[in-house]
């Protein structure tokens, strides 16, 4: 009997994975802007940023941020996350709250648990069941968009 007390004293469970490394429905949508090489800010739950971002191919906000983001190429707020101020990117991935301005030169995607408020431009727009835009929201042109980098 010793021998099947000290295999279970000895079990150990696999480490608990981040939500975001789980496969799921959502696998699909990960692979442009987070799969890429190059650099990427990650902030994480219940931390607080406030500034200017600059030359940030990817970031990933699971917490709070107060900011200007440019030059960079995506964002990505995860549900628990907020961004509150202006973002000028390709591809925006919204599952928390963003509130400001955003532009998005190519693809904006809201998840079911996104909301997006504020000053919205996009090119190609999809939207999940459940998900909600309010605000001042249009489509740019092909012309708006090569205008928008000489600005």
């Amino acid at each position: 009997m010793t021998d099947d007390t000290s295999s279970v004293r000895n079990f150990a469970p696999d480490p608990p994975r981040r939500v975001v490394d789980i496969p799921g429905p959502n696998a699909r949508r990960r692979q442009a802007p987070s799969d890429g090489q190059g650099k990427k800010l990650l902030v994480g739950r219940e931390i607080r940023l406030s500034g200017e971002i600059t030359d940030c191919d990817t970031l990933v906000v699971e917490g709070s941020v107060e900011a200007t983001l440019s030059d960079s190429r995506a964002i990505e707020v995860a549900p628990s996350g907020y961004f509150k101020g202006s973002a000028d990117i390709d591809v925006a991935e919204i599952g928390g709250h963003f509130d400001g301005d955003l532009i998005v030169r190519q693809r904006l995607l809201i998840e079911s648990t996104g909301l997006v408020t504020g000053t919205i431009r996009y090119k190609e727009l999809e939207i999940e069941r459940g998900g909600r835009i309010s605000g001042d929201v249009q489509a740019i042109s092909e012309t708006d968009t090569s205008a928008s980098g000489d600005t």
